[in-house]
């Protein structure tokens, strides 16, 4: 391998939305490196605005950055003016720089993960909350739930949100499509079942109702949907050190504040790996009351877009209270660390020829 090839081999482990990998590499030059990102907001309900995209974009083009300093490269970055606004185009020159020091994250880009079973409920430390706190600021603060009240309050949010989600047949396709059933423990390309958190009957349900809209509905009415929220939103949400939400200093308005946001996020998510602690992003609250307060039409079902707006008073009720502007949401925790996890494509998949 060259040592872009290199580069590229640890940074496709970056993170995206349920393990799309929604870009690819062109080795334009010995220093110099196309990466073509395209968002899924033709597709998939919770990207519709395509900022989800863009904050993984950022997680890639960060880790890309970090995995560099291992070879005394900065990577210098830009996006190319003249792309498409779904489909932008990044140019990352490499340059040596004497001043460049291998990161301590790079060690933590392969291991990082998420776990969205329940974690322990160790609280932070005074020490690791100073240093994950560290790696977001000057441009963004972390906001901390972690008295037992607010991670009650947390866990609901979820809760509820959840049964938008599992009745919504838009996400139902997008649900459909990201889990990998054949893998149960690593999948390349999507989430494999058994890292979804449930226990194997609900899980067995789950693989026989997800056929079809009209089984997973006809489910929904006999049965509810609180045996799934339960075990994948309620517990988990009280099973962790806290909730934690990322929020900028400045209102996000531009594809690359979001990418930069997504560049915060990554330094943020690999600190917490070097620290034991692993995370479950919890972004439906966020995307669903953002649709709900800008009017945008996300589903069909007109009863839904009622629950989007109760929604949308629960979610700003708990983190829209002061004068930042929130980008990113998820629950962390100590250990233990999760069976089944994504993994990814191999490099020469994820190259555009």
């Amino acid at each position: 391998m060259t040592t872009i090839e290199h580069i590229l081999d640890l940074a496709r482990w970056a993170p995206s939305g349920d393990n799309m990998q929604t870009w690819r590499f062109e080795i334009v030059g010995p220093d110099h490196v196309a990466v073509h990102a395209y968002d899924t907001r033709d597709h998939c309900v919770y990207d519709l605005d395509g900022h989800p995209s863009q904050i993984a974009f950022g997680t890639l083009l960060e880790t890309i950055a970090i995995a560099a300093s291992g070879h005394g490269l900065r990577a210098d970055i830009a996006r190319r003016p003249e792309g498409r606004a779904t489909h932008p185009v990044f140019d990352v020159r490499f340059t040596p720089d004497a001043a460049i020091v291998r990161s301590a994250l790079i060690g933590a880009i392969e291991q990082r993960t998420v776990q969205r079973r329940p974690m322990r409920t160790t609280p932070l430390t005074a020490e690791h909350k100073r240093l994950l706190e560290a790696t977001v600021a000057p441009a963004y603060a972390l906001t901390w739930l972690e008295t037992r009240g607010q991670k009650w309050q947390a866990a609901k949010l979820m809760y509820n949100n959840a049964r938008l989600r599992l009745t919504m047949p838009e996400a139902f396709e997008t649900h459909r499509s990201i889990i990998d059933w054949n893998n149960r423990t690593h999948s390349p390309d999507k989430v494999p079942a058994g890292a979804l958190g449930v226990d194997a009957m609900t899980l067995h349900l789950m693989k026989w109702a997800m056929v079809s809209w009209r089984r997973m509905s006809t489910v929904n009415t006999l049965m509810g949907t609180w045996a799934p929220r339960l075990q994948m939103d309620l517990a988990p949400g009280m099973a962790c050190a806290a909730h934690f939400v990322l929020k900028a200093h400045q209102a996000p308005r531009s594809i690359d504040d979001y990418v930069a946001a997504g560049r915060a996020l990554q330094r943020f998510w690999l600190t917490m790996t070097t620290l034991g602690l692993y995370m479950q992003p919890e972004m439906t609250p966020l995307i669903f009351s953002k649709y709900a307060r800008e009017g945008t039409r996300f589903t069909a079902q007109p009863k839904l877009e009622g629950a989007a707006k109760a929604l949308q008073r629960e979610t700003e009720a708990l983190i829209f209270n002061d004068a930042l502007f929130p980008v990113y949401m998820g629950r962390l925790g100590y250990g233990p660390a999760p069976q089944a996890r994504s993994v990814r494509r191999p490099l020469a998949e994820l190259m555009k020829h």
